[in-house]
């Protein structure tokens, strides 16, 4: 996520000499962000084409700059026909087994996100993907906490587990898991306050070097997503390097490429996840103007409704979706607003039925000895529905990350399952399931399972 502002800004960075917008007074009112955000939708709705598609480098991010804005993805209709809405299209898109080819963490985090906002259950997007379970594949169990092979990763999967819930509200995944996440990132933070994309755990060099806005933003939107407070040691840190790194006479956050609407708009994304305000003393500038972070923002919109990267650019779609994202609401994702008409989401209930068809889903181990086990599992349920033993079998054949049930007993019946890696040593019914962050309750062979339930097997 955060090579793609990267390469936006090398790309002003050689294109465009650097001007001072004009700024508006003191904070940006209500009706002045109401205005902006009008005229933003407008603009990225206007990107659609006839197919449904939002077209432009990043334009599929709109989908959660619409949702956080309180359009739905299925009332993005720029043909007015049947199954060409902005929903449909990005359900086409990601529900394909294998997408996308040679696809790496943050393709799948980002297909959450977005999957999530268009108001498409991203655990049950076709019969044969499962995004969650494609997130949960990204573990690594060398590294507790991390998924990916950057820290980019690991703050976008801490944004999937904490903000994309199910359909109900619930998160899926246990607090072990989350706090997992939490520890990496905290364990990343440097010592100004923010954060970067790279790794930067017991690297005391790169522990000391700058900071970025963008990701610090980023991160702080997971760890609140996540259940972190505001008043967390971590979040308040964050909160004064960006207050540092405000400049006082534009409102914008300064990043190594300068001031720019995506760096801006990432750490404002984040101020408001936790709650703070992007208008507050400490983000407030200085002179007769005391222009603010949403001042910076609104002033980047040009006629037509798009934001530029930076001034003296014209409009461009990935701007523009981070600037009404941010405008609108706080973090990476956002709930779906209901359509005009139609459901709210749309899910598949079944699993494909057959012989060999396959489909992935996320399956956390907690043996209350160490870090949880995350790992997605690929069984062949033969069926509209499964069981935890059928699931579990294919996961001592192999799970991604490999090793995430190495055995269990019972090896027959339909009873509760006693044992699992080996614990207890001598076997009891001491193993907990839940699903979908539901109640827990006592594991069985025959436990029920649906396609794409998130399955959290705990000792207790």
């Amino acid at each position: 996520m955060r090579s793609i502002t990267a390469r936006l800004a090398l790309l002003a960075a050689t294109l465009v000499a650097l001007a001072l917008p004009a700024f508006a007074a003191a904070t940006a009112t209500p009706a002045e962000i109401s205005n902006a955000l009008g005229k933003g939708v407008t603009y990225l709705r206007g990107l659609q084409t006839s197919g449904g598609e939002i077209a432009g480098f990043g334009g599929d991010w709109a989908l959660t700059g619409l949702a956080s804005a309180g359009t739905a993805a299925a009332d993005v209709d720029k043909a007015g026909l049947t199954g060409h809405d902005a929903r449909s299209w990005y359900e086409g898109v990601v529900g394909t087994p294998g997408w996308p080819e040679g696809g790496v963490a943050t393709d799948f985090e980002r297909g959450a996100l977005l999957a999530y906002a268009a108001g498409i259950d991203p655990a049950r997007v076709s019969k044969r993907q499962n995004l969650i379970a494609k997130v949960a594949s990204t573990y690594q169990p060398a590294s507790p906490g991390y998924y990916g092979e950057t820290l980019n990763a690991t703050v976008f999967g801490l944004l999937v587990l904490g903000q994309v819930k199910t359909t109900g509200g619930v998160r899926r995944f246990p607090p072990a898991v989350l706090e997992g996440a939490a520890a990496a990132l905290d364990a990343n933070q440097h010592t100004d306050g923010g954060w970067t994309w790279q790794k930067a755990a017991g690297n005391p060099a790169a522990l000391e070097s700058p900071s970025e806005p963008d990701m610090t933003g980023a991160a702080m939107a997971a760890l609140c997503g996540a259940g972190v407070p505001a008043s967390n040691a971590a979040i308040v840190a964050g909160r004064e390097y960006l207050a540092t790194d405000l400049n006082k006479t534009t409102g914008a956050f300064e990043s190594e490429f300068g001031a720019n609407t995506d760096s801006t708009a990432w750490a404002v994304a984040g101020l408001k996840a936790c709650g703070i305000d992007p208008q507050g003393a400490e983000f407030t500038g200085g002179g007769t103007k005391k222009p603010t972070p949403l001042n910076y923002l609104i002033n980047q919109q040009v006629t037509g409704g798009g934001f530029r990267y930076t001034t003296g650019m014209s409009a461009n779609e990935y701007g523009s979706q981070d600037a009404v994202r941010a405008l609108a609401g706080g973090g990476f994702t956002a709930v779906p607003p209901k359509p005009a008409s139609g459901p709210q989401w749309t899910a598949v209930t079944e699993f494909a039925t057959g012989g060999a068809e396959s489909t992935s889903l996320a399956l956390v181990v907690e043996t209350g000895t160490g870090a949880p086990a995350v790992c997605s599992v690929t069984p062949a349920p033969g069926a509209t529905t499964t069981t935890l033993a059928t699931v579990l079998s294919a996961a001592v054949a192999g799970t991604t990350p490999a090793g995430c049930v190495t055995g269990f007993q019972p090896s027959s019946g339909t009873g509760a399952i006693t044992q699992v890696n080996g614990r207890p040593t001598v076997p009891a019914e001491r193993w907990k399931v839940s699903i979908d962050g539901g109640a827990k309750v006592t594991a069985k062979r025959s436990t029920v399972i649906h396609v794409g339930d998130t399955i959290d097997l705990s000792y207790e």
